[in-house]
């Protein structure tokens, strides 16, 4: 059985590397728009490629922008139909603020529409301390968090974004972190929104919160995201916008025309980088008896389609054996036969399962599951390997 095993995890450890290999390592090489901003990036959503980048590591302060860790944080960890509750410490934080009262107690749903929409920072401490024990606790969280999605610029000192020694990042890692977050469907809901009412427990009127954010006004197909403001950060926006089944986000900090660069920044990720299709869910795989297990699409220049390459890894037949053993055949990894790897001029970008023919084919991964380009990246085969692995080193 150990002999067995070294087999299985000799194999195995190429596949589970490709959750943590980025698609977002290749960036595009068309020159960009011109912005105003210090630091800009503009990211494809679904693939996680960099389309445009103005130095885009330069690490800079952040103002509320902050938040966007924040939420997604407290949408993983929390539980949105909890109460939180305003505390000594949370009570009449500095700047922006949804003017909560000491002792008030919100859901903690209702508090995120507050911290995104007009980016509270007392709805902010507040979560920090429910979610993590305390603020201190928290910022654990968001910094666990920036480690697991390749956040290698970044380093948070609280949860709201007021400027604080040691308290940065980047616009590409905003952009990453970004499209890893609109991943979550709670998170794209709460940041589309432009309008929202919540309770209040105080008064006989209810909170009526109207989204800081323009662009959901300016910019047609706009779904996102934050705005961001401090005396040394000046200007920071991330935004987002989805037209023909593409989403893309721009990020930009300290830029004193914002509305109107990322107007241009958007405008030129959708003219020319249409999100393509590379390969179908079930397409036959030439001269072999496997189909692929889900579909491909990958943001292209004109051109570029023609420098994919892509190469076919098969499981070798003691795994194969291995892992088919006693299975069910609805379990994912059930006929999974290997993967495609997929490359842009020599760079990966992605890879997708392959299985025998007429073995079961699990459905495509909803979008929350998709491959974000080395994100966070999550797929279900990649899962279904994980608990393969766990099983046969189970004793």
């Amino acid at each position: 059985m150990r002999k067995l095993i070294k087999v299985i995890v000799g194999t195995l450890l190429p596949v589970l590397l490709l959750s943590t290999m980025g698609a977002s390592s290749v960036q595009a090489t068309i020159a960009g728009p011109s912005t105003h901003a210090q630091s800009a990036a503009l990211i494809d959503v679904t693939s996680g490629r960099i389309l445009y980048s103005k130095d885009g590591d330069k690490e800079s302060r952040i103002a509320s922008l902050t938040k966007i860790m924040t939420a997604i944080v407290a949408i993983e960890e929390g539980k949105l139909d909890a109460k939180v509750k305003v505390t000594p410490s949370s009570f009449a934080k500095e700047g922006s603020s949804l003017y909560l009262k000491l002792g008030e107690e919100m859901t903690l749903e209702n508090m995120l529409y507050g911290l995104m929409l007009r980016s509270g920072n007392d709805a902010a401490s507040a979560i920090a301390e429910h979610v993590g024990g305390s603020e201190e606790g928290f910022v654990l969280l968001m910094n666990k968090k920036a480690e697991q999605i390749g956040l290698t610029r970044s380093h948070f000192m609280n949860p709201h974004g007021l400027d604080a020694e040691g308290h940065y990042s980047t616009a590409n890692d905003l952009a990453r972190l970004t499209a890893y977050a609109l991943h979550n469907p709670v998170f794209k809901r709460i940041v589309a929104t432009e309008n929202k009412s919540a309770p209040n427990p105080n008064e006989s009127w209810e909170y009526s919160w109207h989204n800081k954010n323009k662009m959901l006004r300016l910019y047609e197909g706009a779904d996102g995201v934050k705005t961001g403001y401090t005396k040394k950060a000046f200007r920071c926006l991330v935004s987002s916008a989805t037209r023909d089944g593409q989403q893309l986000a721009a990020v930009t900090l300290n830029d004193g025309d914002d509305w109107n660069d990322h107007a241009k920044m958007l405008d030129f990720g959708f003219e020319h980088f249409p999100l393509i299709e590379i390969a179908t869910q079930e397409q036959p795989v030439q001269n072999m008896e496997l189909v692929t297990g889900r579909g491909f699409k990958y943001p292209l220049a004109k051109g570029e389609q023609e420098d994919i390459t892509k190469t076919l890894v098969l499981l070798d037949k003691r795994t194969q054996d291995a892992v088919t053993e006693n299975k069910q055949s609805t379990d994912p990894s059930f006929g999974l036969a290997g993967r495609i790897e997929m490359q842009l001029k020599g760079e990966p970008i992605g890879s997708i399962p392959v299985y025998y023919k007429g073995s079961y084919i699990p459905p495509e991964p909803p979008i929350a599951d998709a491959t974000i380009g080395g994100i966070g990246e999550v797929t279900n085969w990649v899962s279904a390997w994980k608990a393969v692995l766990s099983r046969l080193l189970s004793p």
